[in-house]
């Protein structure tokens, strides 16, 4: 067993040989019975400087023992020699100051009670020059650390698989095969498949000139695969079969909130493979930042709100203080924005609090729409609740506590019990960019029905009453910027529709709609309405998206998600 060990160890190539001293009473012994033994070779001949051809001849037995030639002697047929030697010795040897063997130049490699531990540990230190060490399994190194006490939240999920197809395990929801009604093989598969996509599209951009972009008109290709687009979205069902809907009812019964509703034939295949990506880069974003350390695992995040008579899933972290943050479901007051720990501090609190509105003043009022007027100076604390209540559902908002040089402008929609909070935007009281949105946000529970727009025509509005050119401050979150450019298309289209004139111009374009001439020349270049021809830059008016924004006008009717001008009572505030 020791030969075995020792000459997995050991090769003839390995350095230089350390020399094993022994004690001199042994040393004596040995050379005195002339048994086999290890010596010294400058001792043994000032010993006996007439034995030289003696210990010549007898060279297996009088050599000095090493490394090296321990290895030389195991591979040749010397071995039961070096075996008698290790036999007659069984216990390690000391070192030259009398203490048991401290490192790796002081040990005997030649004792057969050296421990494992310590064989491990000459291996580790020269594995770089052992090459017969090759048969022996290398670490692994792992690039991503997971905290295995750490379990994902849904239900029968073991924490196994990733929503991108690029991680072995997840513990967090937006990761979760299961939560998303998926297996850990499928988004492998799916996986594969996004890659493939955006590798054909990278090769399409590389293929096509860099100088493309000037060119106005869509490309065959572009065109074709928007045919391909309307025929898909066209195909789709306009609603569930009896028994979809009950299978859609059956499981959101079985798993309530512990599962994603089923999203097969609800739209297209198209749309829900777009839904689908986003997910998994979503959740591929939130996986970078936790392996970077920005998010850990049960780091204070707060998880849902309970807002009036809504519960709202949080999207992002806000800075509430730790012991609110921490629980991971905060009760606030939908018309103060107080927040508070528990439903019986909440149900305390609204029948004490007096507010049923913002705080300030109401400069628009039509029908149950009302804007109130919040000077960040004067209620400090109800802008700064408003800030870190935004910050749940605003990823690049940074402004949470310096509320003072700002004015909010609050949209509510009133009933029997109150106003309640649908949005807001903010705007600098002294702004040198004439920005006129500072920070913008509709609630979750009003998203889709036309506020966004509304409270973006609200600002605008104000610009207009000051006399200036407005734009929105940079950078905008992902769902402002869909919102802002969906509303100066549809300014633009309106405006076209209503011209009667020749030649337009751009900068007549701004002063009539307050739009900035950047985002105007912008919003035009991406509906292909701005070309360049013999020097000059030439506004086409577009047919047929004018009549498809006017079908789409015809079909909306007399909504009330418009703000009527005339509704305003609201004066500059002095100094801006």
């Amino acid at each position: 067993m020791w030969r075995e060990r020792s000459r997995q160890r050991c090769t003839p190539q390995d350095a230089a040989p350390v020399r094993v001293e022994m004690p001199r009473r042994r040393q004596r012994q040995m050379a005195g019975s002339g048994s086999d033994g290890t010596e010294d070779s400058d001792s043994s001949a000032e010993r006996e400087p007439t034995n030289s051809s003696e210990s010549d001849g007898n060279m297996p037995k009088r050599q000095r023992l090493t490394r090296a030639s321990t290895r030389l002697s195991q591979s040749s047929q010397d071995t039961p020699d070096l075996k008698r030697v290790a036999d007659h010795d069984e216990s390690p040897p000391l070192t030259p100051t009398g203490n048991a063997p401290s490192s790796e130049s002081e040990l005997d490699i030649s004792s057969p009670n050296a421990s494992h531990d310590e064989s491990q540990a000459k291996d580790q230190s020269n594995r770089d020059s052992d090459k017969d060490l090759s048969h022996r399994p290398k670490r692994r190194r792992c690039h991503e650390t997971y905290n295995f006490n750490m379990k994902c939240p849904t239900p029968g999920c073991n924490s196994l698989g990733h929503l991108t197809g690029k991680h072995e395990r997840h513990f967090a929801v937006s990761g979760c095969p299961l939560y998303h009604n998926l297996s850990a093989d499928e988004c492998k598969v799916k996986a594969t498949s996004r890659e493939k996509q955006e590798d054909d599209v990278k090769g399409q951009e590389e293929s096509t000139s860099r100088h493309a972009t000037r060119h106005q008109t869509p490309t065959s290709k572009q065109s074709r695969y928007k045919e391909q687009v309307v025929e898909m979205r066209k195909g789709r069902n306009s609603s569930l079969q009896k028994e979809q809907k009950e299978k859609h009812m059956e499981h959101r019964q079985t798993h309530s909130n512990t599962r994603e509703p089923l999203l097969e034939n609800i739209t297209s295949d198209y749309d829900l493979e777009l839904f689908r990506k986003a997910q998994a880069r979503a959740s591929e974003d939130l996986e970078k930042l936790r392996i970077q350390g920005q998010i850990t695992e049960g780091s204070n995040m707060i998880k849902t709100i309970l807002f009036g008579r809504y519960e709202l899933d949080t999207w992002y972290h806000s800075p509430y203080p730790e012991e609110y943050a921490r629980l991971g479901r905060l009760y606030v007051c939908e018309f103060c924005l107080k927040y508070m720990k528990s439903q019986t501090i909440l149900r305390r609190h609204m029948a004490k609090c007096v507010w049923k509105h913002p705080p300030g003043d109401e400069v628009y009022r039509k029908g149950t729409i009302s804007v109130f007027e919040v000077d960040g100076k004067k209620n400090k604390i109800y802008c700064q609740n408003l800030c870190l209540l935004a910050k749940l559902f605003l990823d690049h908002k940074t402004l949470y506590y310096d509320v003072e040089p700002f004015l909010f402008y609050v949209m509510t929609e009133a009933d029997n019990t109150g106003c309640h909070l649908v949005g807001y935007f903010s705007k600098e009281k002294n702004s040198f960019l004439n920005y006129n949105v500072s920070c913008i946000l509709t609630m979750p529970q009003y998203m889709r029905q036309g506020f966004g727009k509304m409270l973006i025509d609200f600002s605008y509005l104000l610009s207009k009453v000051e006399e200036k050119v407005g734009s929105p401050e940079r950078p905008l979150s992902d769902l402002g910027l869909i919102s802002y450019r969906s509303y100066w298309k549809e300014v633009l289209l309106r405006y076209m529709y209503n011209f009667q004139g020749k030649e337009i111009s751009i900068k007549e374009i701004s002063q009539e709609t307050a739009v900035n001439p950047v985002d105007i020349v912008s919003t035009l270049q991406s509906l292909q309405m701005l070309k360049y021809w013999k020097g000059k830059h030439l506004v086409l008016k577009r047919q047929d998206l004018i009549d498809e924004w006017k079908a789409k006008e015809i079909k909306r009717g007399n909504s009330n998600k418009t703000i009527d001008p005339s509704s305003l009572k609201w004066t500059p505030p002095k100094g801006t």
